[in-house]
């Protein structure tokens, strides 16, 4: 059997498979289809520091080879995560992650520090794809600047590992990769959703709610890998790729590309199961081919 480890940040997981954020709840969830302490890492439902009903139905939509959601973060704010859900997830044996979510600067800043203060949550995930209420409604990840401004000021209070998540939904995603790193990023994880739509055509009306939502799912991958293997040779920090990652041979593209880690997302909700099955993919693709590490195949993409 290989060496499944790698490192992001100063986490050493023990493989690099992980569940992304919004599809995987809180984990506990799932722990009657899988045993959770062999997924390399949990990256835990997106919190805010208030409480957030999320968009009004309908939110999700099936597309062919994909889903769009609207859901808008639902969630009941950071102190209600800290006092009622962490204590039933602070002993899983895998690392816990926190995707963090704000409207402002200053709700990123504070959510951050809530989550700090959790001994065993060791790192967050800053979606920086959210809505910026200040500067009528842009994403603070599709500026150079605003991706900066909420890394820069999450950095300041936040002393564990810190990644950031970056939208697809840019002209070109390693300028704003270049950016958080410049800003103490300890690595990135791509790509988020992209934004789509879909139509019911006998109603001649939008499917969601909010007319628009992202796009997951196996279609999505072509872009994702095109955007990490461009990052991967644009900043030196580790990078956690996701985007219609559905078995093994997925994640190892990824890898290839330059991803340290992947996360699976969508297809969690096709096979709860997926991400172990992935990790046992992983190792009989490694040993096959000879390779004692995992992390041999990190960038070895020959172009």
């Amino acid at each position: 059997m290989a060496n499944l480890n790698v490192n992001i940040g100063n986490l050493q997981l023990k493989n690099p498979v992980m569940t992304a954020s919004g599809t995987f709840g809180y984990g506990i969830e799932f722990a009657d289809f899988v045993d959770l302490t062999q997924i390399g890492g949990i990256f835990v439902k997106g919190t805010t520091i208030e409480h957030r009903e999320g968009n009004p139905y309908p939110r999700m939509a099936e597309t062919p080879a994909g889903m769009l959601n609207a859901v808008g973060l639902q969630n009941k704010g950071a102190d209600y995560f800290a006092n009622n859900i962490y204590p039933n997830i602070k002993d899983i044996d895998t690392y816990m992650i926190v995707n963090v979510s704000g409207s402002t600067v200053e709700t990123y800043v504070e959510c951050a520090e809530k989550i700090a203060a959790l001994d065993k949550i060791p790192a967050i995930e800053l979606n920086i794809s959210c809505p910026n209420v200040k500067h009528g409604g842009m994403a603070f990840g599709v500026t150079c600047a605003g991706a900066a401004e909420v890394v820069r000021a999450v950095r300041k209070v936040y002393p564990k590992t810190l990644i950031v998540k970056l939208s697809p939904n840019v002209t070109d995603v390693t300028e704003i990769a270049r950016a958080v790193e410049a800003e103490g990023a300890d690595a990135v994880s791509l790509i988020n959703t992209l934004l789509g739509m879909a139509i019911d055509a006998e109603k001649r009306k939008p499917i969601l709610s909010t007319v628009t939502g992202g796009l997951s799912g196996p279609c999505v991958k072509p872009i994702a890998l095109r955007m990490v293997w461009q990052t991967y040779n644009a900043v030196k920090i580790p990078i956690i790729g996701l985007g219609g990652i559905s078995n093994w041979k997925d994640a190892v593209e990824f890898m290839l590309a330059g991803s340290s880690a992947i996360q699976i997302g969508t297809y969690n909700f096709v096979d709860p199961a997926i991400s172990v099955k992935t990790v046992e993919g992983i190792n009989d693709y490694l040993d096959k081919h000879g390779f004692k590490s995992v992390t041999e195949i990190i960038g070895a993409l020959e172009v």
